[in-house]
């Protein structure tokens, strides 16, 4: 029996293999800044506070950069957040930062 062939993965896959391949310490601290961090119906998480749970959770700071680990708006946008990433542009200084939001739309008593 012939071997699978592999091609290339689809744009619509891309969510799902970030899901499968980044540690679970990746969306585990994410998540966790969310919960202690949310105001109403948006949090805004430091880079450096994201990296610094990471690496608490047993993470390697180079590593967790050099493997594209902090990418993941698009994963959680599909989730059903809205995320934009600000970092400093030329001449600017200030931390890097994600912010998550939700409508109120998105809210589900139980």
């Amino acid at each position: 029996m012939p071997a699978e062939k592999i091609g290339p993965i689809k744009p619509k896959e891309v969510e799902k293999e970030k899901i499968i391949t980044f540690p679970d310490q990746v969306f585990q601290s994410f998540n966790e800044l969310i919960i202690e961090k949310i105001n109403g119906h948006y949090v805004t998480i430091l880079q450096k506070e994201v990296v610094e749970r990471m690496v608490s959770k047993g993470l390697n700071k180079d590593e967790i950069f050099k493997k594209g680990w902090l990418n993941i708006e698009s994963v959680y946008r599909k989730a059903g957040w809205e995320v934009t990433f600000d970092s400093p542009g030329y001449c600017e200084s200030y931390e890097p930062s994600f912010k998550f939001s939700y409508g109120r739309q998105d809210i589900v008593y139980r």
